[in-house]
């Protein structure tokens, strides 16, 4: 299983971005998925999380109201649609497929860097 992460880059607060996690022609689209962020010096979180069917759904409390997190299984494909982005959302974002627990994927794309200015 290969992810590629895209459509990071930098944006003004309160502005909006849309990330990409293409999965390879491969990947089981019975996998959950998933997007986590890292800021320097900061630990992973876990930012948003959706079923394989796409239905049901987690959010961190931070980013609730702002981020959806969707998925075209035709397409092998997971968004995250961000808007009202502030500068605390500047991180890496990593997309993860395969989860054995709410924190634990077996599968990780290479990240995109969101920088939100202020």
């Amino acid at each position: 299983v290969q992810l590629q992460a895209s459509g990071g880059g930098l944006v003004q607060a309160g502005g909006s971005l849309r990330l990409s996690c293409a999965a390879s022609a491969r990947t089981e689209s019975s996998y959950g998925m998933a997007w986590f962020r890292q800021a320097p010096g900061k630990e992973r979180d876990l930012v948003a999380a959706v079923n394989w069917k796409g239905v049901s759904t987690y959010y961190l409390d931070a980013v609730k109201g702002r981020f959806t997190i969707s998925r075209d299984n035709a397409k092998k494909t997971m968004y995250l649609q961000m808007n009202g982005l502030k500068p605390e959302d500047t991180a890496v974002y990593y997309c993860a497929a395969g989860p054995r627990s709410q924190y634990v994927y077996d599968y990780w794309g290479q990240g995109t860097q969101v920088t939100v200015s202020s």
